[in-house]
């Protein structure tokens, strides 16, 4: 007599089951990962504008802004604290001007971060650039701060936080012009160099 394999149906409905209380366990860490690789994408693309707007300095030889703005990233856009977009942006000279574009300001580039929902950055409306390549202060008032807005020359840092991230990150600009991403919720040491 031959002996017929195969699942009961009983058999089928408890695998089915347990196949479905697996994936539903899954689901809430599955969302974390997500919140925190908005979290990351958002804070790489603020420290990368960062490190742009330091680089264009350095190459222009001239006061270089990175700017938040809650208008379109575009030349002479409002610069606000907390804004959901970027962007850089050149400086005039203050002084020698021998070039037609002295005078001026460039646009270098910008970017809108806001397309990562529930991704909430907290920081300066501003950070400058000088020629070396380090942090400077900008009066609102200064004959070349063409934007309106201070700068400070004191060390700065952008907070970049989502509600379902069950982590956060900064990203960090020293008075020399280091640009580095951290975690808050460690601290900096030999041991823990991701720290703050």
């Amino acid at each position: 007599m031959l002996k017929q394999h195969g699942l009961t149906l009983i058999e089928l409905m408890v695998t089915l089951t347990i196949a479905a209380l697996l994936l539903l366990a899954s689901v809430p860490s599955f969302s974390a990962w997500i919140a925190n690789a908005k979290v990351r994408s958002v804070a790489d693309e603020i420290q990368n504008g960062l490190r742009l707007a330091q680089a264009e300095a350095l190459r222009r030889n001239r006061a270089t802004v990175f700017a938040l703005t809650s208008a379109s990233p575009a030349l002479n856009a409002a610069p606000v604290a907390n804004g959901k977009n970027w962007f850089i942006q050149t400086l005039p000279l203050t002084s020698g001007a021998t070039s037609e574009t002295a005078v001026s300001s460039d646009f270098v580039q910008g970017g809108n971060y806001a397309k990562q929902a529930g991704v909430v950055i907290t920081g300066p409306a501003m950070v400058c650039f000088g020629p070396l390549g380090s942090v400077v202060s900008l009066a609102a008032s200064s004959a070349i701060n063409v934007l309106g807005t201070a700068c400070t020359s004191a060390a700065t840092s952008y907070s970049v936080a989502n509600s379902s991230s069950d982590r956060a990150l900064k990203v960090v600009v020293n008075v020399g012009g280091q640009v580095r991403m951290c975690d808050p919720k460690k601290t900096l040491s030999t041991d823990t160099p991701d720290g703050c």
